[in-house]
């Protein structure tokens, strides 16, 4: 069996008026993410995570920001793609962890759907899918409200 750990990282900015969506869910807010597709940060992270697993670059490289055919994108659809090219490549995805820094939201009432969620599209169990979200304790960009930050490793093995 054949094991590769990969690593994602990724960030948006906040802004009123526009959607906040997070693991694939749509998250009550007065601000959500600055970004060409919908923004999902913990998406786009996990989905360079994997990428990362099989040396395939990242997430930009994939669906380039200056692609009209990603403007305002679901990145559920994004992560369907990339996990379709981990299983083309021979691969199963084993298990991911996320952690999502954001100062509010508190985002607690909506980890076990994204858990749901990301599991539906991953193809594997929600018990192997971890959502964690922490604030800044009010420091840095996050903790002043301007954007916030995810990290994602994934697990995947022949």
């Amino acid at each position: 069996m054949d094991i590769r750990i990969g690593n994602g990282y990724d960030v948006h900015a906040l802004a009123p008026g526009l959607p906040m969506w997070l693991g694939g869910v749509r998250i009550p807010s007065e601000t959500g993410f600055v970004a060409h597709s919908d923004g999902d940060v913990a998406i786009h992270a996990l989905c360079d995570a994997l990428l990362g697993c099989l040396a395939l670059g990242d997430i930009g490289h994939l669906f380039p920001d200056t692609s009209d055919e990603w403007k305002g994108a679901d990145s559920k659809i994004l992560l369907a793609k990339v996990v379709a090219l981990v299983h083309e490549k021979g691969y199963k995805v084993g298990n991911v962890d996320i952690t999502i820094a954001l100062q509010k939201p508190k985002l607690a009432p909506h980890i076990a759907r994204m858990r749901e969620i990301l599991a539906g599209i991953l193809g594997i169990g929600e018990d192997r899918v971890s959502v964690k979200a922490t604030t800044t304790e009010r420091l840095g960009f996050v903790g002043r409200c301007e954007g916030c930050e995810v990290w994602a490793t994934a697990l995947i093995r022949s």
